[in-house]
């Protein structure tokens, strides 16, 4: 059942890739979008059949594959990246849906969507680390060539930042996966058959280090942040919805998977230093976005703030901190979806995404009354209005975090203050006050534009009341992976005979 999810876009990459070179950009539109909603339609069916009561993977495929190298082809899903799979394949079909019917070269294009969406889905879903570490880098390639080619004018630039940060990023993450399986002398690379949590406390900080540098960097976490402000600037917007949304959350899950749940003592010996880092980003982040006057950077580096939170919650290792943690990872990834969604259709109207330039975009007859009222809600939910998905998933992440981490989380909460100061400015320049003279008369949006937007706004306001429907799926995997050292015990008498 879960290969499929790979063979659908490999194989509708492959369909799409000889299309005759005369077919349009709207059918080739078309094609990849139904691929891409077979496979996001698979996953719903997965989700169906999943039983949120089983902290083991379930639906796991094996297959030997190539014995010297100790690989095998192994997959599994679980309630850490059942939420992430669901992501992945609802943001795959926004960004096709979203994405130029005129765009120059639209079966390249598509083809590298769809492998994108497979490469992302296999690491959520390999459960050998060498498998993991071919799919992370899989999703590599295509993420370049959509960057260096459809980009802005700097793409260039942008696309070579981003390929070093992340090939980096790869050799650290391989050189602590070889580590792990040649000290815990295991004879494959199968998670379930390494060792590694009766390692030494000193074997086990040296490998976390690397894990926490080639992951931290994919996250990113400051200071190795830099390759996504430039490369969300210059991606389109439906590769910055991808990159946002689901690219980034391979970092943190990186971090729970092979992080916390491998080598749990040295991750409570570093965690102190872990939510100090924390900080540090949430803040960093916050501030570098209030300097911002482009709206689409100033989102960026919300991003980089934001996932900030989803370490905090990670240092503090308690059941409800790290429920909050893939909580903040689903949260993030819709909100900010929504919100390069709105930037995107703003600058395709407008012609520009400065502060100085566009203003007064709430104007009901010349302006974007839907768009800003659909950017209103997309601002309060990153802000963690209550009501909606944002609050639910800081709050959890804060309540659990503050019983270890009293004072970073305090300095952590700052950082959702000043989120609400940066999008008060971004919504007080851009969409109050009077329409600016460089953009009266903008074209009119069709609701065929706004529908993404609103699709994720509905989903949005929908986790916001009613978080079960996320958490039931999440929460016993994620309360199995937390080493609890004291079982609770209790007593009862029956028939004067004490039982325990």
């Amino acid at each position: 059942m879960l290969s499929i999810l790979l063979l659908v876009p490999l194989l509708g990459a492959l369909f799409i890739s000889f299309l005759p070179f005369g077919m349009t950009p709207k059918l080739s539109r078309r094609v990849a979008l139904v691929v891409a909603s077979l496979a996001f339609l698979w996953t719903v069916v997965l989700a169906s059949q999943f039983n949120p009561g089983q902290v083991n993977q379930q639906f796991t495929e094996f297959l030997p594959w190539i014995d010297a190298l100790g690989l095998n082809y192994y997959l599994g899903v679980d309630g850490l990246s059942l939420p992430l799979l669901l992501l992945n394949g609802l943001l795959t079909c926004i960004a096709i849906y979203s994405s130029d019917e005129n765009l120059q070269r639209p079966r390249f294009y598509y083809t590298l969507l769809l492998l994108l969406n497979a490469g992302v889905t296999g690491a959520f879903m390999a459960q050998d680390l060498l498998l993991f570490f071919l799919f992370y880098e899989i999703e590599l390639i295509p993420l370049y060539f959509l960057i260096a080619i459809w980009g802005g004018e700097r793409r260039g630039y942008a696309a070579t930042k981003f390929l070093i940060y992340t090939a980096v990023s790869g050799i650290i993450i391989l050189a602590s996966f070889l580590g792990m399986v040649w000290v815990s002398g295991a004879s494959s690379f199968a998670l379930d058959a390494l060792n590694t949590k009766s390692l030494s406390l000193e074997t086990q900080v040296l490998l976390l280090l690397g894990i926490l540098i080639g992951f931290g960097i994919k996250i990113p976490l400051v200071p190795l942040h830099t390759w996504l402000p430039d490369a969300h600037v210059e991606a389109s917007t439906p590769i910055s919805v991808m990159l946002a949304g689901v690219l980034l959350k391979l970092g943190t899950y990186g971090l729970l998977r092979f992080g916390m749940n491998l080598l749990p003592n040295a991750w409570s010996y570093v965690a102190p230093a872990l939510a100090v880092w924390a900080v540090i980003s949430v803040l960093y982040g916050a501030s570098c976005a209030i300097a911002q006057k482009d709206m689409k950077k100033m989102v960026a580096y919300s991003s980089i703030g934001h996932m900030g939170y989803v370490l905090l919650a990670a240092a503090a290792a308690t059941p409800l901190s790290v429920l909050g943690s893939i909580m903040q990872m689903i949260s993030h990834g819709l909100i900010s979806a929504l919100l390069f969604l709105l930037v995107g259709i703003v600058y395709q109207k407008a012609g520009s995404r400065d502060l100085d330039v566009v203003q007064g975009l709430l104007n009901p007859e010349r302006g974007m009354p839907v768009i800003g009222s659909l950017m209103v809600l997309g601002v309060m939910a990153s802000a963690g209005i209550p009501g909606m998905v944002g609050f639910i998933a800081e709050f959890i992440v804060f309540r659990g975090s503050f019983a270890v981490y009293p004072v970073q989380t305090l300095l952590s909460m700052i950082g959702t203050g000043l989120t609400a100061v940066y999008f008060l400015i971004l919504m007080n320049r851009a969409f109050f006050g009077r329409l600016s003279a460089q953009v009266m008369n903008l074209p009119r949006v069709s609701w065929g534009d706004r529908l993404p937007a609103i699709v994720l706004a509905v989903l949005i306001v929908i986790f916001g009341v009613q978080p079960n429907w996320l958490v039931r799926w999440t929460e016993p995997t994620m309360t199995a992976m937390i080493n609890i050292p004291n079982p609770v015990v209790t007593v009862s008498f029956v028939k004067g005979k004490n039982k325990t």
